[in-house]
């Protein structure tokens, strides 16, 4: 039986990549698309003859699982909603507060909840290279990171970067709280050692790229991932959504759903 998912934002940027990757994914189906009170396409026909609807309770209860990329504040509602309803989520928002991330954290002891900053595989293999790479070169390599996103994001820097920056740490076997440089500007004297830093870059329709430049004595080292369009994170986010279908409650990242090393 054909594992049935609820695409919230349904006619966003990413809702209209997740709504294709879900037609081309065999034992997925569009069971339900949500999106805002008010919204224009509210009626319109998401695909498979589902009408887009904006009430989450009865979109939620007639899916497995959702998938949702939004700003906090909406995501933290439709999570209420998917915890009363017993529906696991996968959720690709960035930019949480602290208080934000810990109610996230508090309503995965209700339901599966795979949470990532970023839901393409080949990214998530990067976090990977970053984190063995930081381990293997040390502090003797300074860690530098440029991200470029389209004009309209509204975080900064990008989940994925700083996502990336804590592999840096965790490689390293530190903790990224207090390391972080954000932004130089005058006088900022020499850099300090074992700081991880992240530059931000915003413009046209770009829809991500990273770079982490490990900065030796004479040599470096760069990893970098360039994204041309938006169909590799639905593609990650419907694999998502595969895995997560029969899990306990807990919080989960990419990390889990590919296998990777934590």
């Amino acid at each position: 039986m054909a594992i049935r998912v609820c695409v919230v934002g349904a006619l966003g940027r990413m809702g209209e990549r997740v709504r294709a990757a879900l037609g081309e994914t065999d034992g997925m189906e569009m069971a339900s698309a949500l999106e805002a009170p008010g919204h224009p396409g509210l009626g319109s026909d998401a695909g498979a003859g589902v009408a887009v609807a904006d009430d989450p309770k009865a979109a939620l209860g007639a899916a497995d699982v959702a998938i949702l990329f939004a700003t906090p504040a909406p995501t933290l509602e439709v999570l209420r909603v998917a915890a009363e309803c017993g529906v696991r989520c996968v959720v690709g928002t960035t930019g949480w507060s602290a208080a934000q991330r810990k109610e996230v954290e508090e309503l995965s002891i209700q339901i599966p909840i795979v949470l990532a900053p970023n839901f393409s595989v080949a990214v998530n293999v990067l976090g990977d290279l970053v984190r063995r790479a930081a381990g293997l070169l040390g502090e003797d390599f300074d860690a530098e990171l440029v991200e470029i996103h389209h004009a309209q994001k509204r975080d900064a820097p990008s989940g994925t970067a700083l996502w990336l920056a804590d592999a840096v740490a965790r490689g390293r076997g530190q903790s990224s709280e207090g390391r972080l440089t954000l932004e130089r500007a005058g006088d900022t004297g020499a850099r300090e050692p074992g700081t991880i830093a992240v530059q931000t870059l915003r413009g046209g329709d770009n829809p991500g790229e990273h770079t982490v430049l490990f900065v030796g004595q004479g040599e470096r080292l760069e990893l970098i991932h360039r994204s041309a369009t938006r169909d590799h994170f639905a593609r990650g986010a419907v694999r998502a959504a595969a895995w997560v279908a029969d899990k306990t409650p807990g919080l989960y990242g990419m990390a889990e759903v590919l296998g990777l090393e934590d």
